[in-house]
């Protein structure tokens, strides 16, 4: 007769699960040596059938009560983020944990040398992975087209980036989505980053320029082109100069590294020097920090009343300047935001750091692949 073992609890099944997909790390067999068709092996037991209340049985009975894609548990997902200058390369699980991490430097001048990068690293990844991606998601700067194959449009970089077919040319036959890079870092953040479980949320990047994506009910906005959530792109100042997308006086202008120069009059050439010296108690500095952290205030302001989120997250470089960021914007929310019954939205800052658009490309491609 064979042993059996009852587990009364659901984090039973879920240790179970655990041991399955160490089984098929192992890369013995897809169903583990010697097992007949239909079994599920579970270290040297199988998944039985579920009792009354949620029991579960194992033993050595053909029938699971879930047979699960072998491939996904065995395999991992891939997540690529291109920047201008680097590829980043991520390979998780299914529940998000990190596997592998890949960064390439490239010379944006030499003709799609990040592409052939990227097809490098893939099979390179797989391989100590000891198996093909289960799926594989890219995220890359510009508006994503509509069936999400390549990037639509991206002016002045990345010669060769538009219209590029990354499907085909990584050769799958899967779909390979490609989505903008603020849009992909806040899919990551979602997943496993600072806003889990909000369904309503304005992201934020600050660094050269002024970035960003927005999810409303769950769903990241793409709008009719791809343009939705280009925060950076608001307009501040109606008699301001023109940014690169012809906005006058907006909040990338105001606060983006791009402008630092030209508002502390040459005295400062980076937004990190301008803090250095905020902290060091500099008064000059700190008024000049002061007004820029107004004015973005302003802008989350004004996206707070069109798009109502949950939570304001912040992410890029700038964001690390920390409590001397987000104390004075905290206290001009405070000031400026139109308080309902006492709800008020958090500012929290970004957690993924600079892989977060390789994250969210992971899951994209998984959830877009059904698998």
């Amino acid at each position: 007769m064979p042993v059996r073992k009852q587990v009364r609890s659901l984090s039973g099944f879920t240790v179970a699960m655990q041991m399955a997909r160490s089984n098929c790390r192992k890369k013995k067999s897809p169903r583990g040596v010697g097992s007949p068709p239909g079994r599920w092996p579970i270290g040297l037991l199988t998944v039985r059938r579920i009792l009354p209340m949620g029991s579960f049985w194992f033993g050595d009975a053909t029938r699971p009560i879930w047979q699960p894609n072998l491939e996904v548990c065995m395999e991992h997902l891939l997540g690529i983020d291109l920047g201008g200058s680097s590829v980043k390369a991520l390979a998780v699980s299914p529940e998000g944990e990190q596997m592998l991490v890949r960064q390439v430097g490239f010379d944006s001048d030499q003709p799609l040398e990040w592409a052939q990068h990227v097809r490098s690293l893939v099979p390179e990844i797989e391989s100590k992975l000891g198996g093909q991606a289960a799926s594989i998601g890219l995220s890359a700067p510009g508006l994503a087209a509509a069936d999400a194959r390549s990037i639509r449009h991206m002016p002045g970089r990345l010669q060769g980036l538009e219209d590029f077919d990354w499907t085909e040319y990584l050769g799958r036959k899967r779909l390979i989505p490609v989505m903008n890079d603020a849009h992909a870092a806040l899919a990551g953040e979602s997943w496993v980053g600072a806003v889990r479980n909000i369904r309503n949320v304005v992201f934020v990047t600050l660094g050269t320029g002024v970035g960003g994506a927005v999810m409303v009910d769950g769903n990241i906005l793409r709008g009719a082109i791809g343009r939705a959530g280009h925060v950076g792109h608001i307009c501040l100042d109606p008699m301001g100069e023109p940014d690169i997308c012809r906005t006058p006086g907006s909040l990338e202008l105001a606060i983006g590294n791009c402008t630092i120069e030209r508002r502390t009059q040459g005295k400062y050439s980076a937004t990190h020097e301008l803090v250095g010296a905020v902290r060091n108690g500099d008064r000059e500095a700190a008024e000049i920090w002061r007004d820029s952290v107004r004015n973005l205030a302003c802008g989350l302001t004004s996206l707070t009343n069109v798009l109502d989120p949950e939570v304001i997250i912040i992410g890029g470089g700038i964001a690390q300047a920390g409590d001397v960021l987000f104390e004075p914007l905290q206290e001009f929310m405070d000031a400026m935001e139109w308080v309902v019954s006492g709800y008020r939205v958090r500012i929290e800052p970004a957690q993924l750091g600079e892989m977060a658009g390789a994250y969210g490309a992971a899951i994209t491609g998984f959830r877009r692949n059904g698998v």
